[in-house]
């Protein structure tokens, strides 16, 4: 298994970057919150999980370690693959998708493209008693080199994402939105997405 990866970033695409390792670069599929920390040029580690299939070997790559451990148990669920639980990350963070499991929060689930009631209710039956503390903190899990992000981040990258914007167009969207967001506020999603889509606009 590679469990991380360490290199300078050579590209960002809308589902993933190229880590230049030793000479190779590796493809890996990151969520849009992890892409838009992100900089082409720079050097970054990410937690990693190799899915391997008869006709595919594809590298997922992680903010940190928690967050690749809950991707990895979240695929014990019947139902739910490798990109289901990327896309279960990508809309919640690791902290709040287990607060959803832990507290059977059907309706927050749902909210996942691709996870109707019974999947959520599924999902429920099958991890609640295996997601461990709801928020995190038995995970003892340090970042790996990329610094987690606000909630609200991950959703505007995610929606950024959507509307076809590069995880480096989202990126540098955000921080400049982000400048003012008050630390530890929850500010109106929708805002912040009109004003990013009016930046990102102006540059195209």
């Amino acid at each position: 298994m590679i469990a991380s990866v360490r290199g300078t970033v050579a590209a960002v695409g809308p589902d993933g970057a190229v880590v230049e390792v030793g000479g190779v670069g590796l493809a890996v599929s990151c969520s849009p919150g992890t892409l838009a920390r992100l900089r082409v040029g720079e050097t970054a580690r990410l937690a990693t999980s190799l899915v391997v299939r008869e006709d595919s070997l594809t590298l997922y790559g992680f903010a940190d370690d928690d967050e690749r451990s809950l991707f990895e148990l979240l695929q014990t669920a019947n139902g739910v693959g490798p990109k289901l639980a990327q896309t279960m990350l990508a809309v919640h963070p690791p902290r709040e998708l287990r607060r959803a499991i832990a507290g059977s929060d059907h309706a927050a689930l749902t909210r996942v493209p691709g996870i109707g009631r019974k999947g959520a209710e599924r999902i429920v039956v099958e991890l609640r008693d295996r997601i461990g503390a709801a928020d995190g903190s038995d995970s003892g899990a340090e970042p790996f080199g990329v610094t987690p992000v606000a909630p609200w981040r991950n959703q505007l990258a995610h929606a950024l994402a959507g509307l076809g914007f590069t995880g480096k167009e989202a990126g540098e969207a955000i921080e400049v939105v982000a400048a003012d967001v008050d630390d530890g506020a929850q500010p109106e999603l929708a805002t912040l997405l009109r004003r990013s889509i009016q930046l990102l606009g102006r540059t195209r």
